[in-house]
């Protein structure tokens, strides 16, 4: 099979590789595509703690497809039916995934792009967020996670700040249902916008999205007294310093909401897939650039640069 090799930081090629086979208790799928994830930056740009090459397909964990193959003990699946998977080899034509980490995929669904494991993410990170109707509600970031959360927390009858630094993305939050704009720029401008559009109160939930220090120092700074700071950003490049005595004085609840349990990444990806199936979650706008799996050090580049109308790059094996 093919799949992609990233053998140094930057450096990916595209190889054939033998096809996995499934041990006990896993599904081999034949892979459609996989979205690229911002959380693979880092071992693209290289840290002095990874070790290369990677497997083969690794990073991507973001991979949907067809049923191909049944290791032993497997019931309950079928080869040809179409699923999302949480795997972790994607980035190639086949992968393998324990039969309890995948998700059917109806008829409805069919042809769509669809990476579940971010779906699943999103949707976790709004369960633990405890949004609810008539709250002010900030999301630091609009990438692919903060678009989606603007329109779970929109759809919640929470009022959604949405603030990013591009105008672009700015504008997917307001088509998901943000209620006011603020462009991410000086930090001292930002909180006294917000401050303005809540009249002081500050917001009862704030989802940083990013994954820098300086939007999560401005997260904290609109949160409001004894209201919930969630940490949806990836904070890979080393410690954060945090402002304890506003946390402290304010009394928040800060969230970090990454699951780590499959069985919770597949609960939210399970539920994401049902609402995309009662036409209440519309993935697609989302998805701003496909490319074949021999481009996919392209695709990851372009995640590293997010130029002027890129929001989310999937891979695609067919």
């Amino acid at each position: 099979m093919l799949a992609g090799i990233l053998s140094a930081p930057g450096t990916l090629s595209l190889a054939q590789v033998a096809q996995p086979e499934p041990a006990p208790g896993q599904v081999l799928v034949r892979l459609e595509g996989s979205g690229v994830c911002a959380s693979s930056l880092p071992v693209w740009e290289g840290r002095p703690w990874f070790r290369y090459p990677l497997a083969a397909g690794a990073p991507g964990h973001e991979g949907w497809g067809t049923v191909a193959g049944l290791g032993d003990g497997v019931t309950g699946w079928h080869e040809g039916e179409r699923v999302a998977a949480l795997s972790f080899c994607a980035h190639a034509e086949y992968d393998v995934a324990d039969a309890g980490a995948l998700v059917r995929l109806p008829a409805c669904l069919d042809g769509a792009a669809l990476p579940g494991e971010p779906l699943g993410c999103a949707m976790n990170i709004f369960r633990r967020s405890g949004i609810e109707a008539g709250q002010t509600v900030a999301i630091v970031g609009i990438g692919f996670l903060g678009a989606l959360l603007t329109r779970l927390a929109a759809q919640a009858g929470a009022r959604v700040i949405a603030i990013s630094r591009r105008p672009f993305a700015l504008e997917i939050a307001r088509a998901a249902g943000a209620a006011e704009l603020v462009m991410l720029g000086d930090h001292a401008e930002v909180i006294a916008r917000v401050k303005h559009l809540t009249e002081g109160r500050w917001c009862e939930r704030t989802i940083e999205a990013v994954g820098l220090q300086g939007p999560l120092d401005l997260a904290g700074e609109i949160t409001g007294e004894r209201g919930r700071l969630v940490i949806a950003g990836y904070h890979q490049d080393g410690p954060r310093q945090v402002a304890m005595q506003l946390w402290n004085w304010r009394g928040l609840d800060v969230i970090n909401a990454h699951e780590r349990d499959p069985a919770r990444y597949v609960e939210g990806m399970r539920a994401a897939v049902e609402m995309m199936a009662q036409g209440t979650l519309d993935v697609a706008p989302l998805l701003t650039r496909y490319e074949g799996l021999d481009r996919l050090g392209e695709a990851l580049e372009m995640t590293r640069r997010r130029p002027d109308g890129f929001l989310k790059a999937v891979v695609t094996t067919r």
